[in-house]
C-alpha cells in the first residue's frame, strides 16, 4: 500500500473511509479519515482497497457524494437473478461493470457495499461473492421476516408495558385507564410470572431479566413480582403458593357446557330403586357461609321404641359415572380447596352448590346411613341406602347451639342427636380415642379485609363431628365385612409421653400441645386397619364426596355393591388412584396452610399497634430460646425468641416488631407489664 491509498476500515462496526498517510512500523498504517482524524491500522483491519488513484482526506466527501446514490438494495437483487441463474460469482468490480457499465472508483466502491452489506442474495467466498440459491433466498428472507416480526412484538410488549405502568403510577384522567395486551404478549408476561414465582429455580430467568432491565427494574424475582404488580396484572398479595402448586384454579370451557347439559338433561339414575325418606325431618348444620351443603341429619323412632340415627350424605355420583369427563375433572382437582379468599371447588360450583348439594325444601338423593347405638355409644345395627331425602332445616352451628340451649320441645330430634353424639364420645374415648382441643382459628379476607375469628368447640360441631365419625366408622364396616376395595384411613399408635410427663405439664393447651407433637400423620390404603386418634378399628371418609374425591371413589364403590353391580374400580386401581389423590391433596393442604400463614402475618402487620395475649405452649429449641407461643384471641401459633425464657404455659402480651408475610417473617417482643397497664388505663 502507498501514501494515498484510499481504504475502507470498521471504527467499532462502522465501516469509514480514510486515507493512507504513511507507515507504522513494519506492517501498520496511520490512515486519516474524512473528518482528519488519525488511526493506526493492521492490515487485517483494512476491509476494501480503492484500486485506482491518489487522494487526500479532503476528497473522502466528494468520493462518498459519488458512491452513495448508487448503494441501493433493489440493484442486487437485479444482479443477483442474473449471476443466479448463468451460475457465475461476482466481485465488486465486476458487479460494477454489469450495474452501472462502467468501473469507476466510486462505482466499484459502491457495489462492494451492497455485496459486503448484503444478508440475502450472496455469499462470501474469499474475495469473490456467490449467489445463493432461489431455496436460500427464500428461507434468509423467511428469517429475517420472522425477526422483523419478533422485533416489532418486542417493541409493542414494550409499549404496552410502559402504558400500563403510566396507568398505574399516575392518577391523572389523561392516562389510559387499561391496556389492551395482546395474545403475543401473553408468553412473556407468562415469562414473568414463573420467574416470580419460581424465583431461582425458573428456567428462563436470563429472559425474564431481559424484560426487566428493559423496563428498567432490577433483575430479581421480588422485581418481576413487582412489575407484575405494577402493571396491574397481579395483586401485591398474589398467592405465591398456590401459583407454585399444581393445583387447577380454572373451570374448562368444556366441562362447562357439559355442566349445564347435565343439569338441563339429568342422565339417568342408576339407582332407580332409592329408598322414600323425604317423611323424616332433615337438619343440615354448617356456616353460615357453606354453600356445598353434603350432609344432613335425621332421628327416626323404630316401631320397638328404639332410635335410628339418618346421616344423610350428597350424592354426586347421581349425576356422573366412574371415568367419564365431570370424574376426571374432579380427580384432576381431588379435593376443594378452601382458602382465606374464598375457595376452588372440586365440582364446578354449578353442580356442587346446585343438584348435588342437599338443599333445603328440595328432593334431593342421597347415601343414607341408619345406625342405631347401644346404650354405651358403639354400633350395634346399621343400614346403607340410596335415598331420596327433603331437607328440613338449613341451620348454622350458632342455630344449633341456640336450639339446644333453650332445649326446645318442638324439636326433640335434634336434642336427642347431640345426646347421641355425647355418648358417642364417650364410647369412643373407652375405645382409647385421643383428645386434643388446641383452637382452631377461621382467616377470610374480603376486599383486603382481614378477619381472624377463633371457632368455638361447641356442642354443635361437636355433635355433627361425631355424626360423621359414626358414619365413617359404618363405611369401613360395610367394606372390610363385604371385602370392598376401598379407601381407609388409619393411624399408628402414637408414642405419647408417659402419665408422669404429662401431668407435669400445665393442663389444657400445653398439655394437648404437646400431646399432638406426637401424632404420626393419616395413612390410607384399600386394607382396614386401627385409627389410633378416633379409638377406632376401621374408619373411611365418605360424608364429603362433593369436596373429597377419595369420598367419591368410596360412594362409587359403595353404592355398585349395594346395587349388586360389578365395582368400577379393582384393588390394584383403587390402590393407584388413592396414592395419587392424596400426593395431591397433601400439596392442597400445604397451599391452605400457607395461605392462611400469609395472611394471618399481613393482619398481624397491620396490627403491629396492637398488644396481644400469648401463652408459651412449647419449646421448639430450648437451648436457643426459642419456643411456640399462641395468640388467644386468635388462635395463631407463632415461634418466638425469648432473652430471659418464660415457663410452659406461661401468660404475657407482646407486640409485632416487624412482619413480612411474603418472607413468612414475624418477630414478636414482649411487652412491659407497666407499659400495658398503661395502655389499659388510657
Amino acid at each position: 500500500m502507498e501514501k494515498g491509498t484510499l481504504i475502507e476500515f470498521k471504527v467499532q462496526g462502522t465501516p469509514r473511509l480514510g486515507v493512507a498517510a504513511r507507515p507504522e512500523g513494519k506492517k501498520n498504517w496511520v490512515v486519516i479519515d474524512g473528518n482528519g482524524q488519525s488511526h493506526v491500522l493492521h492490515p487485517r483491519q483494512i476491509t476494501y482497497v480503492v484500486e485506482q488513484g491518489s487522494y487526500e482526506s479532503s476528497d473522502i466527501a466528494i468520493f462518498l457524494a459519488e458512491a452513495e446514490p448508487n448503494i441501493d438494495p433493489d440493484n442486487l437483487e437485479v444482479a443477483w437473478e442474473f449471476l443466479q441463474e448463468a451460475g457465475e460469482f461476482t466481485d465488486p468490480a465486476s458487479l460494477a461493470l454489469l450495474l452501472f457499465s462502467e468501473q469507476s472508483p466510486p462505482l466499484c466502491y459502491a457495489s462492494h457495499c451492497l455485496l459486503s452489506s448484503d444478508k440475502i442474495f450472496f455469499k462470501r467466498k474469499g474475495e469473490r461473492y456467490e449467489p445463493r440459491s432461489v431455496k436460500q433466498v427464500d428461507e434468509v428472507r423467511h428469517q429475517q421476516a420472522r425477526e422483523a416480526a419478533r422485533k416489532l412484538e418486542w417493541e409493542g410488549f414494550l409499549l404496552r408495558s410502559q402504558q400500563a405502568l403510566k396507568a398505574h403510577q399516575s392518577a391523572s384522567l389523561e392516562a389510559p385507564a387499561s391496556v389492551e395486551w395482546e395474545k403475543a404478549d401473553r408468553p412473556r408476561l407468562e415469562l414473568l410470572e414463573r420467574y416470580a414465582t419460581l424465583g431461582e429455580d425458573c428456567s428462563q430467568k436470563v429472559a425474564a431479566q431481559e424484560i426487566l432491565k428493559a423496563l428498567d427494574y432490577g433483575a430479581g424475582a421480588e422485581e418481576a413480582f413487582q412489575l407484575l404488580v405494577d402493571l396491574g396484572l397481579w395483586s401485591l398479595h398474589e398467592n405465591l403458593a398456590l401459583r407454585r402448586s399444581q393445583i387447577p384454579t380454572h373451570i374448562p370451557d368444556e366441562i362447562s357446557v357439559m355442566v349445564q347439559q347435565r343439569i338441563d338433561n339429568p342422565p339417568p339414575d342408576v339407582d332407580a330403586e332409592r329408598l322414600d325418606l323425604t317423611h323424616l325431618k332433615v337438619y343440615t348444620i354448617d356456616d353460615e357461609s357453606t354453600r356445598e351443603i353434603d350432609d344432613g341429619l335425621s332421628l327416626e323412632l323404630r316401631s320397638d321404641g328404639r332410635p335410628r340415627i339418618w346421616v344423610h350424605i350428597a350424592d354426586p355420583t347421581r349425576w356422573l359415572l366412574p371415568g367419564d369427563e365431570l370424574d376426571l375433572e374432579a380427580r384432576r382437582r381431588c379435593t376443594t380447596v378452601y382458602l382465606p379468599t374464598g375457595m376452588i371447588p372440586m365440582f364446578p360450583e354449578a353442580l356442587a352448590t346446585g343438584p348435588m348439594s342437599l338443599r333445603q325444601g328440595e328432593v334431593c338423593c342421597a347415601l343414607s346411613f341408619g345406625i342405631v347405638l347401644s346404650e354405651e355409644g358403639a354400633v350395634e345395627e346399621y343400614d346403607i341406602k340410596a335415598s331420596l331425602i327433603k331437607p328440613t332445616y338449613r341451620l348454622t352451628y350458632e342455630d344449633v347451639d341456640e336450639m339446644l340451649e333453650l332445649g326446645l320441645k318442638a324439636e326433640p330430634e335434634l336434642n336427642a342427636i347431640a345426646d347421641s353424639a355425647k355418648q358417642r364420645r364417650k364410647w369412643r374415648k373407652s375405645q382409647g380415642a385421643i383428645s386434643i382441643n388446641m383452637p382452631e382459628s377461621s382467616i377470610k379476607v374480603v376486599d383486603e379485609e382481614i378477619t381472624i375469628d377463633v371457632l368455638e368447640n361447641s356442642q354443635s360441631r361437636q355433635t355433627v363431628a361425631e355424626m360423621m365419625i359414626l358414619t365413617g366408622e359404618v363405611a369401613a364396616r360395610y367394606g372390610e365385612a363385604h371385602d370392598l376395595a376401598i379407601p381407609f384411613r388409619s393411624q399408628p399408635e402414637p408414642e405419647l409421653p408417659s402419665d408422669n410427663e404429662l401431668l407435669q405439664l400445665p393442663s389444657g393447651w400445653v398439655r394437648d400441645s404437646a400431646i399432638r407433637r406426637c401424632m404420626p400423620r393419616s395413612e390410607m390404603g384399600i386394607s382396614p386397619a386401627r385409627h389410633a386418634t378416633l379409638g377406632l378399628d376401621y374408619y373411611s371418609q365418605v360424608t364429603s364426596p362433593i369436596r373429597r374425591y377419595t369420598d367419591l371413589l368410596a360412594h362409587f364403590q359403595l353404592k355398585a355393591h349395594l346395587r349388586g353391580d360389578t365395582l368400577p374400580f379393582s384393588p390394584e386401581e383403587m390402590t393407584e388412584l388413592t396414592q395419587g389423590v392424596s400426593t395431591a391433596a397433601y400439596e392442597a393442604v400445604t397451599v391452605e396452610r400457607q395461605t392462611k400463614r400469609y395472611w394471618a402475618l399481613e393482619f398481624l402487620r397491620r396490627e403491629s399497634e396492637h398488644t396481644w395475649p400469648v401463652m408459651l405452649l412449647r419449646w421448639l429449641r430450648e437451648h436457643e430460646n426459642l419456643g411456640l407461643v399462641i395468640i388467644e384471641d386468635l388462635g395463631l401459633e407463632l415461634a418466638m425468641r425469648f432473652e430471659t425464657p418464660p415457663v410452659l404455659g406461661e401468660r404475657f402480651d407482646v407486640r409485632v416488631v416487624h412482619s413480612n408475610p411474603r418472607q413468612d417473617f414475624i418477630r414478636l417482643e414482649l411487652v412491659p407489664d407497666e407499659v400495658v397497664s398503661s395502655e389499659a388505663v388510657a
